[in-house]
């Protein structure tokens, strides 16, 4: 009867697909869908939703799959601001699907602050973790600002990812991130060193340190996170390769003129 010859006919068509004759799974696709059978593809269902079972089989993979889409998101972002940056080209650019993207960071403006989160705790921590104990306070500030300038100088994406994390911060209810977190320890570190030059005498008395951090932090990174700004005010590139010496030298200058004693 018909409903017989519709099950032989299924039966014959499945047992093809398990012969050595076949090729679709040979090639490593599912026949059903034409869906490569990539790791990415046992983290997602059809509908973008997690797949339980397979996505533990992937999980020892996991961590450098986010790395790979955290390196990319970083540089399409810095290129193309939140705004431009589209999901479909961070995940080709990380070489995995968007549905992936998805699964791991929910929206792309969550992809977005993750990355700047990663930035920040980078910067603040090498900040935190700089070795200055053992020098005199002038040495010692000059090094933490130098140490502030330089990190921008070395990462070419850095000015504008802080731009960019600027307007998204003055836009977004902000969650609580590694920039929050770290900054009362930086200020510490600071009112330290500023402590320790009003105790010989070579600077101010009553400043307060935080007021002297986000000025000094603003005055070091101007010339990248403002570029044009400060280019156009000062008849120079201050991103070319002697306009950072300038800025590096003329920052941190003033900075320090700004709080030394007069004797």
């Amino acid at each position: 009867n018909c409903f017989a010859t519709v099950n032989i006919q299924i039966h014959i068509y499945f047992r093809s697909l398990f012969t050595s004759g076949s090729s679709s799974l040979q090639r490593g696709r599912n026949p059903l869908c034409c869906r490569a059978l990539t790791p990415e593809f046992f983290h997602e269902s059809g509908d973008g939703n997690t797949m339980s079972t397979p996505q533990i089989r992937a999980e020892p993979g996991k961590r450098e799959t986010m790395n790979r889409l955290l390196a990319a998101a970083r540089q399409i972002f810095a290129l193309k601001g939140l705004a431009g940056a589209r999901v479909e080209d961070i995940a080709r650019e990380a070489g995995v699907t968007k549905q992936l993207v998805y699964h791991y960071y929910g929206s792309k403006e969550v992809l977005f602050s993750t990355v700047l989160d990663d930035a920040s705790q980078q910067i603040m921590q090498e900040l935190i973790a700089l070795d200055i104990h053992d020098l005199p306070p002038e040495e010692a500030l000059r090094k933490l600002l130098y140490c502030c300038f330089d990190q921008y100088m070395e990462d070419p994406l850095l000015g504008a990812l802080a731009l960019e994390g600027i307007r998204y911060h003055e836009t977004s209810n902000t969650r609580p991130n590694s920039f929050t977190n770290e900054s009362p320890a930086l200020a510490i570190k600071f009112s330290t060193v500023l402590k320790r030059g009003i105790e010989v005498g070579v600077f101010k008395h009553d400043m307060n340190a935080r007021l002297f951090l986000a000025s000094s932090a603003l005055l070091m990174t101007g010339g990248f996170t403002n570029h044009y700004t400060m280019s156009v005010l000062v008849g120079f590139d201050t991103t070319s390769e002697d306009g950072m010496r300038i800025w590096r030298e003329h920052s941190a200058n003033l900075i320090l003129a700004s709080i030394k004693r007069q004797s």
